[in-house]
């Protein structure tokens, strides 16, 4: 990937918000880090000045994005099997199986998605960010199964992350929670911040967080479970799982935000789930190419089919 720039007009004043916060919106596909390193290191200015990730954007300021060309991804390819929903030469839809890593981190250097990707697409992924860090528009946590997209140009990219942004892009997922959830429907607006001292959780936060809003609907009654359909309006980060613990029916097999009711779940029912019981089910989008909208269902994997047989 070649190097290349973009400027952004911030169009209002935003006094309590950063500008590496401001542009995660603009660009979900680019990881937080990534764009404080290249705010620290002057490729992306405000006015043509060099500012800290701390500056507030104001109304009229013209953000300068110089995208660096990609480094090579450290990451190796590897011949994973893929399950492909969809596929052109602009991008491809997956089936990720549970227990896939999306991307190479300290400890899971190999065997992750983004291995497979560099193999089944060898030399044609985008590189945002700086990185080759393979097309992953967004992101389903390791025990998570279901629709996943993979842009395979930079245009693909940022078309994709833009419809995340702006809410454009339709995400059902299905979920086994644990007890009985009372309401047939429902809506939870919870804003969702880091935990404060659980560094790798979530929790909801009205001061600190940041707005998040999921609805839902029940399709089945179990055995002290009941299986739902959830329609995520934001992109929070585990935000079905944190949601539905704050009502107090935290995900199936979800250790951490759910352990004492799912030890109260096998001891109610000798049930006990190899996973998370979360499934991406449905996804949608404009197609960049195209401009029509493109739908992909994964079919529930047969773990999370067993888990129902069990339940029922």
């Amino acid at each position: 990937m070649s190097s290349r720039s973009e400027v952004l007009t911030v169009e209002r004043s935003l006094p309590s918000e950063r500008l590496d916060t401001y542009l995660r919106d603009k660009f979900p596909a680019v990881s937080r880090g990534a764009i404080q390193r290249l705010i620290e290191q002057g490729d992306i200015r405000v006015n043509g000045r060099i500012v800290k990730p701390t500056h507030t954007p104001r109304t009229g300021e013209q953000v300068e994005v110089h995208w660096p060309e990609a480094r090579a991804a450290v990451a190796q390819p590897e011949a994973i099997p893929l399950n492909i929903l969809y596929e052109d030469e602009a991008l491809l839809v997956l089936n990720k199986p549970p227990g896939l890593v999306v991307h190479p981190a300290a400890g899971h250097e190999e065997h992750t998605l983004v291995n497979a990707l560099l193999h089944h697409c060898a030399g044609q992924l985008s590189g945002i960010g700086g990185v080759a860090r393979p097309g992953i528009v967004h992101r389903l946590d390791k025990e998570t199964s279901g629709c996943l997209v993979v842009a395979k140009n930079d245009e693909t990219h940022l078309s994709l992350s833009t419809q995340f942004a702006a809410r454009k892009v339709e995400k059902i997922y299905q979920a086994i929670l644990c007890g009985e959830l009372p309401r047939e429907q429902g809506e939870i607006r919870a804003a969702i911040a880091r935990h404060p001292s659980h560094r790798k959780r979530m929790t909801v936060d009205d001061g600190a967080g940041r707005e998040a809003w999921t609805s839902y609907h029940v399709l089945e009654r179990l055995r002290a479970t009941t299986l739902i359909e959830a329609i995520l309006h934001t992109g929070r980060t585990h935000q079905i799982r944190v949601h539905f613990q704050f009502l107090g029916f935290p995900v199936v097999g979800d250790a951490t935000y759910g352990s004492r009711q799912n030890q109260r779940l096998e001891e109610l029912t000798g049930y006990r789930a190899p996973r998370m019981m979360l499934h991406a089910g449905r996804l949608a989008f404009i197609h960049p190419r195209t401009a029509k909208r493109l739908s992909c269902e994964a079919p529930r994997p047969e773990d999370f089919q067993a888990a129902l047989a069990a339940l029922r």
